[in-house]
């Protein structure tokens, strides 16, 4: 080849790496966002080979001051769909879960008590609003059991215990003293710090429950810290408290739970860990395979070593789990739903609504919105989400508005609790 030739055949490979290194730069900026860019409709997919190595951004430390909602202001949907104001002046409003009779119940964390809201106006109010339970410890979880149309109990997950109620359809107050069905979720939990969040599930066939506990610390080695014992887990008991064992293990906030009617798996939605950059580790949503490991805290997904802890657990490493849905890093996903009911359009029908309570450990925030996970009829995701509803936050970064709880209601409409402004949100589809 002539020296000519050479030269050209050396500039045109710097070119071509020049054009994959815009192509690829191009690609992580679209990738990773923040909330100036979350808008209805809008589309994101997040895979293992987006994530940066560790520390390539400063950690940043952005809580968001509290912030009083705007008169005006209210969540952004896609046209075709309405959102107005169910209730509020609520205190910390968490979890929502709907009886089988479309009684909706409602977790009062910070009150101590859950609430239920019975009924529609034609404001679209609750014609009767009634305290169901009080004197809690920061309840989360909600679950009626048996599964079915005629439940007996109502299991509350208090954040150091699983209590449960007598009830029987209709019941707007407890017909009944609590009952403790774990005494102790672990060792000192009546003393617990931490993650906090203990959502409660039944197996399809009533014949297990399910608690997500949720670290206490952000990477502290389990191994080395006794206090992490029994969390990080999604535990499984017997319906009484009896026959406790780890089903899955290594994520570090587990905190909505529900199984996907159509495969009938478990699903959860897992607040990663912090302080290892703006774009780094992305949460996520998956279903839970029994014995599963996700990483937390030596790992995190596609086997990166979390550079703070020694690789302790190779053998872990190796058969450590990916999630489903990767979702923007430090959103800080919560509870979620399975919509199934037909008010919205088909394309809706089974797919995960999930509410992303927001970051503070990023330079630009990014959650504080609700996304949807399409699940294609199938039960199954293939890595995207869409933001559905977004607005929380002000042009100027103000946060006034926090998703926690996610409900589909009787008539098909979606409830979304905010305890940013103490307040439940109605989503109706009206059509296009």
């Amino acid at each position: 080849m002539k020296r000519g030739s050479k030269v050209s055949a050396i500039v045109a490979s710097l070119i071509l790496l020049w054009l994959l290194a815009e192509v690829a730069a191009q690609k992580g900026s679209s990738v990773f966002y923040d909330f100036h860019q979350e808008k209805p409709g809008t589309i994101h997919k997040i895979s293992i080979n987006d994530m940066p190595p560790p520390n390539a951004t400063k950690s940043a430390n952005n809580f968001p001051e509290p912030f009083r909602r705007p008169a005006s202001a209210v969540p952004k949907a896609l046209p075709g769909f309405k959102v107005n104001l169910f209730a509020s002046g609520l205190d910390e409003p968490r979890e929502l879960r709907t009886a089988p009779n479309g009684d909706v119940f409602l977790a009062e964390s910070s009150r101590g008590e859950v609430k239920v809201f019975r009924g529609l106006t034609a404001a679209g109010k609750p014609e009767q609003v009634s305290t169901f339970a009080s004197g809690l410890k920061r309840p989360f979880g909600i679950a009626f059991y048996p599964v079915g149309s005629r439940p007996e109990w109502l299991y509350i997950g208090d954040t150091d215990s699983v209590k449960r109620f007598p009830y029987h359809e209709g019941e707007l107050k407890a017909g009944g003293a609590a009952t403790t069905v774990v005494a102790e979720i672990f060792p000192g939990a009546a003393h617990a710090r931490g993650h906090w969040t203990r959502d409660v599930v039944f197996s399809p066939d009533s014949s297990k429950m399910y608690v997500s506990v949720g670290s206490l610390s952000n990477a502290d080695d389990p191994d080395e810290h006794h206090y992490e014992f029994h969390r990080a887990n999604i535990l499984e008991y017997n319906p009484d408290g009896s026959g406790l064992r780890v089903f899955a293990f290594g994520l570090r906030n587990p905190v909505g739970l529900g199984f996907e009617p159509r495969t009938g798996q478990l699903w959860t939605a897992v607040n990663e860990r912090d302080a290892l950059g703006d774009d780094l580790v992305p949460d996520y949503a998956s279903h839970v395979q029994e014995g599963g490991f996700y990483g937390w805290p030596w790992y995190y997904m596609g086997g990166h070593q979390d550079p703070r802890l020694k690789d302790t657990h190779p053998d872990w490493r190796a058969k450590m789990l990916t999630p489903d849905v990767l979702i923007q890093p430090h959103s800080a996903p919560l509870a979620f739903t399975f919509y199934d009911r037909t008010q919205f359009p088909a394309e809706y029908h089974g797919d995960m609504f999930l509410a992303l309570h927001g970051s503070w450990n990023r330079a630009n925030r990014t959650g504080y919105e609700v996304i949807r996970i399409p699940l294609h009829q199938q039960g199954k995701a293939t890595g995207e989400y869409e933001d559905f509803l977004t607005g929380f936050v002000t042009d100027e970064g103000q946060v006034w508005g926090r998703p926690v709880g996610v409900a589909v209601a009787k008539d098909g409409s979606l409830l979304v609790s905010d305890d940013g402004s103490g307040s439940i949100w109605r989503i109706t589809y009206e059509g296009k």
